[in-house]
């Protein structure tokens, strides 16, 4: 069963497994903002990405000198979610940690995902609440989708991400295996000036394709809290704001028609990471009985 909320200006759908965005229709305009998880290409639309972000060295990690393994981005995608209040423009979804999760992630916690609508703007607020008795170590983030190009009779190349501010993208290259190098690449180059080396910088991220052939862009403690995805022949656009997430993601399946925006808490490990959870990077520390908020929002025009 799929749970629905809406306003008079957007109806969004979302999969109790995963508790997993599926849709932002605006009503409007009769367009779907969010990438229809194509198996072809991606089957996703919008994973949860917890207890980790991204990949662990060799799929493992080490806590209380005991050694357990995750999958890339984690469990969450995987489960159903409790549906613990719906309403008409909001739904609030719950998972609890469990005797499956606790074998690989010894934490007692409750995950709530809480959606909400304000006008033409959809709220994504993460709650992680440590109910055990030890302090609790975890990351969390979200993989979104957007359709690319928004508007019939365009092409992916006619958009670009518009940064609130100029940024030096200075990407964090990954390998393989999905492990963070130990040294970033500028992304728009450089320029000499006056003999010395001057990164290059804009506000603009044009999309292509090829941009996402070398896996995703990664970005550490970037300038501006907020993203728009627009194209100068179109007046279809959507604001992607992500206040209090220390990283960013931008990646696409190979030549998919979607980017994904993905605010993240937390980071892939490091080629060189010693595997012990309580030194990863990125990692978010939780004390007994306390909870831990973070939201994003897209604004869809």
């Amino acid at each position: 069963m799929m749970y629905y909320i809406e306003n008079e200006y957007l109806e969004v759908g979302i999969d109790p497994k995963g508790a997993e965005l599926f849709s932002i229709y605006n009503k409007q305009h009769e367009i779907d903002y969010v990438w229809g998880a194509d198996p072809e290409f991606w089957g996703k639309s919008s994973p949860v990405l917890f207890p980790i972000v991204g990949g662990l060295k060799d799929n493992t990690y080490f806590f209380e000198d005991k050694e357990y393994s995750l999958p890339r981005h984690g469990f969450a995608r995987d489960y159903e979610f409790e549906v613990e209040d719906h309403w008409d423009d909001g739904i609030s979804f719950l998972l609890r940690s469990n005797e499956e999760t606790l074998k690989v992630y010894p934490f007692k916690f409750e995950l709530r995902l809480v959606y909400e609508l304000y006008a033409n703007l959809l709220s994504v607020t993460y709650h992680v609440t440590n109910v055990g008795e030890k302090d609790m170590y975890f990351s969390i983030g979200g993989h979104p989708a957007f359709n690319v190009p928004l508007e019939k009779g365009l092409n992916y190349d006619d958009f670009h991400l518009e940064f609130e501010t100029d940024e030096a993208f200075m990407r964090w290259p990954l390998t393989e295996k999905g492990l963070i190098l130990e040294e970033p690449v500028a992304l728009l180059g450089v320029t000499e000036i006056e003999d010395e080396i001057v990164v290059n910088e804009s506000n603009k991220l044009p999309l292509t394709k090829e941009l996402f052939h070398q896996d995703a862009l990664v970005f550490k403690q970037l300038n501006s809290t907020s993203v728009t995805l627009k194209s100068e022949n179109s007046s279809r656009s959507l604001r992607f704001d992500f206040a209090g997430f220390p990283y960013l993601g931008i990646w696409a399946a190979k030549n998919a028609d979607f980017v994904c925006i993905e605010p993240w808490c937390g980071i892939a490990d490091s080629v060189s990471h010693s595997q012990n959870i309580t030194e990863k990077e990125g990692i978010n520390f939780l004390p007994a009985g306390e909870v831990f908020e973070r939201a994003w929002a897209v604004k869809i025009n």
